[in-house]
């Protein structure tokens, strides 16, 4: 559910980031600079990548029949959501001072927000080991899931054991 939050509130603000590069006499400063791949992230990343990871978390213990380790799960969050502000908020000051987007070189007064938008970058791809290290650790084992892992899970699914077995239902199931 943190996920399903964090992609929220980041899409509003790139919403809002989207509403300034739709005034055209903003957009002709904006346009192609660090500002546009700021927004762009914003709007199209924790959609795709928050959503993935609220997926996984929420299967996880139907898929191994272990529960995860939820304080890891949440340090995980945190250090996700706050390494990917470090990495695009800055972008959003360097595309306002003008630098552009798509150079290999650029000038020595980006220098700072550039550094620390690498360093949030590196920070979000090292935090993936992290991930990678739950799911391990939740595959080799922990406290057993039930078959009904979360409140209000009422599909079919949720109705067999965790993991389900090869051959789910000999007999077709009583769909309400």
């Amino acid at each position: 559910m943190l996920f399903a939050v964090a992609i929220l509130l980041m899409f509003t603000f790139g919403g809002l980031t989207g509403v300034m590069l739709a005034v055209v006499p903003a957009d002709l400063q904006y346009q192609d600079s660090m500002f546009v791949v700021a927004h762009f992230h914003y709007v199209l990343l924790p959609g795709a990548v928050f959503g993935l990871f609220a997926g996984v978390f929420y299967w996880l213990p139907k898929w191994t029949g272990h529960m995860y380790d939820e304080k890891l799960a949440r340090i995980f969050f945190w250090v996700n959501v706050i390494s990917f502000n470090v990495t695009f908020f800055p972008q959003h000051f360097l595309g306002l001072a003008g630098m552009p987007r798509r150079i290999v070189d650029y000038n020595a007064m980006f220098t700072e927000f550039n550094v620390v938008s690498s360093i949030g970058a590196f920070v979000f791809g090292l935090s993936h080991l992290l991930l990678l290290y739950i799911v391990v650790k939740t595959v080799r084992g922990g406290r057993k899931a039930e078959a009904k892992v979360w409140e209000g899970a009422d599909g079919l699914e949720w109705q067999l054991p965790s993991p389900p077995p090869f051959h789910s239902w000999t007999t077709a199931p009583q769909v309400r």
